[in-house]
């Protein structure tokens, strides 16, 4: 993460919530950025004071010795050695206080992934392209944003953090890029092993991979005016039932369960991080009428959005 220097941070009147783009520092020109928390300290600066962030680009937090909490779309997550979180673009959080710990940031832009940048239509990805996008696709539709690595991995990701940082100080070069994007990808790999042993197989085949990917991307544009899964499998050109098919192999859940999902996540973000009227946040999200929307969040989040909200702001009193 960068210094407000570094990045570039948008705030407006009605939203507490910072939107950080990608920057790299001044004459930076490597693909990934890695440092150790204590330049994260540095950058930083005072947690409170900086305060919601929503980024666009991905980040791992790894912790080898203390104690760290970090909030993550709505959820603390409470970090100890051996702990690592994936953050991704569009996640909102919040840094928490980061004296009583160690670790590393790791920071890479999507582009730097096989077929990345979030693309509705590009060309097939090959077999080995496909095992890249799915160790980050399965660690994050899982909702294992969050692993508690066992010894033996924690070894393996300790090695490559630090032997990644020793990369990161020599002269930039095409070569070493090609290296440290090698090395993310192999480490987001090891990450999928350790979530889910028994899940890491080939059952998940290339092209079902890719319509997945173009599904999930076609949602992240379109959620707030398309509810139903037969306007995304029109324009990705396949069937729904090929759509749920897809969705069911990389993710356990169905195209309408993720579309579904997605669109109650925005909701809480709205809710949560801005001013809004309850009215304005469902019009915004496509519900031709208030009644709906509230329907909608009361039937999926299990209360109310008044209440969901008045929640929030509680919880944040209280700190």
């Amino acid at each position: 993460m960068h210094t407000p220097k570094a990045a570039v941070r948008k705030r407006t009147a009605r939203r507490s919530v910072t939107a950080v783009e990608y920057n790299a520092p001044p004459n930076y020109t490597l693909d990934v950025e890695l440092y150790p928390v204590a330049e994260l300290r540095r950058r930083v600066g005072d947690a409170d004071a900086r305060g919601l962030e929503r980024i666009d680009f991905h980040c791992l937090i790894y912790i080898t010795a203390g104690r760290y909490a970090h909030m993550v779309d709505f959820e603390t997550q409470s970090m100890a050695p051996g702990s690592l979180l994936l953050l991704q673009p569009g996640q909102v959080h919040r840094f928490g206080d980061l004296s009583g710990c160690d670790g590393w940031l790791l920071v890479f832009r999507s582009e730097l992934l096989p077929a990345g940048g979030g693309a509705e239509v590009g060309p097939q990805i090959g077999t080995g392209n496909a095992v890249d996008e799915l160790a980050l696709l399965q660690l994050a539709e899982g909702q294992r944003t969050h692993l508690r690595l066992g010894a033996a991995a924690r070894k393996a990701v300790s090695e490559t953090f630090e032997r990644m940082a020793g990369d990161t100080r020599s002269a930039p070069s095409q070569a070493l890029n090609a290296l440290l994007r090698s090395q993310v990808q192999s480490l987001l790999l090891r990450l999928r092993l350790e979530a889910e042993p028994s899940a890491a197989d080939d059952r998940v085949e290339p092209a079902v991979l890719q319509r997945y990917r173009r599904y999930r991307a076609a949602v992240e544009r379109n959620f707030a005016r398309w509810h139903g899964v037969a306007p995304y499998a029109e324009r990705l050109g396949c069937s729904e039932k090929s759509l749920t098919r897809a969705a069911l192999l990389v993710t356990d859940r169905s195209a309408k369960a993720v579309l579904t999902e997605r669109l109650v996540l925005e909701a809480k973000r709205q809710l949560a991080h801005t001013l809004l009227p309850v009215a304005t946040i469902g019009d915004q999200l496509g519900f031709a009428e208030a009644t709906n929307f509230v329907k909608f969040f009361r039937r999926e989040a299990g209360l109310t959005p008044g209440a969901f909200r008045a929640g929030q702001r509680g919880q944040r009193s209280q700190k």
